[in-house]
């Protein structure tokens, strides 16, 4: 199994290299949003979130980076591959399904990864931002954020007919996700009853966790009920990528 994961995610590397737009969009992408970001922060009264402007950048570019180098990016690999036919020659072999759809997510994966250690390191090096002050939060809500984002670019993938379709269905989850889910605005500033609802949203327990991890450790209740919800949607991502991804192109 191993042995056919690595291979599986060599093989989708080379075409992220080959493929300059979609490498673009996972390197460059991340850090124009930060830059978005601070100056959203910039303009923003954080004074009732008890984080700085530079942290809440920081913090929030992890979920740009896993926004846009894990989610947009493979919804466009998994329809690409699916309408080259890759995936339905894949389904010949030895590899399950649940072989294919990660080795495919690797690249993308491991990039996201190194990115979100990048911008920690600079963060805490760099920009005298804390350490995180408890780094297993930080880590999970990482890790949460590519499973989840993996589950829901794959279920994605099933709704979207073209690779150049594909900008138009990732569009709701970033928008909601950068509203909503605490990257662009804290949900500190939210009155109650919207901040309620926006805590229900997809990608808003990974930034609670990588929140808490990093700069204040959050309340007790905090991350017990953000990954409850993070867990919750990526049950609902799963079933929907076993209901209806489809593994050859739509006629």
């Amino acid at each position: 199994m191993t042995g056919r994961l690595a291979a599986l995610g060599r093989a989708e590397l080379v075409l992220l290299v080959r493929n300059r737009y979609a490498l673009s969009t996972a390197l460059l992408m991340p850090v124009l949003m930060v830059g978005a970001l601070w100056s959203s922060f910039d303009r923003i009264d954080l004074g009732g979130s008890g984080m700085s402007a530079l942290g809440a950048t920081l913090s929030g570019g992890i979920g740009m980076v896993l926004l846009f180098v894990v989610h947009v990016n493979l919804v466009s690999a998994y329809v690409a591959r699916r309408e080259e036919l890759v995936l339905k020659r894949l389904r010949t072999g030895e590899a399950s399904d649940r072989e294919i759809l990660t080795g495919t997510a690797l690249p993308a994966a491991v990039l996201a990864l190194g990115q979100c250690a990048l911008l920690v390191a600079g963060g805490v090096v760099l920009l005298d931002v804390p350490a995180p002050r408890r780094p297993e939060l930080l880590v999970g809500g990482v890790l949460t954020g590519i499973v989840l984002l993996v589950a829901m670019a794959a279920a994605t993938a099933a709704l979207t007919r073209t690779v150049e379709s594909a900008q138009l269905t990732t569009m709701p989850l970033l928008l909601v996700s950068s509203i909503g889910s605490g990257l662009f605005v804290p949900l500190e500033v939210f009155p109650g009853t919207v901040a309620s609802v926006a805590e229900l949203l997809p990608l808003t327990g990974v930034m609670t966790l990588v929140r808490a991890g990093w700069l204040d450790g959050g309340n007790p209740g905090e991350p017990a009920g953000a990954v409850a919800v993070s867990l919750a949607w990526v049950m609902v991502s799963v079933f929907a990528v076993r209901r209806w991804f489809r593994w050859e192109p739509r006629r």
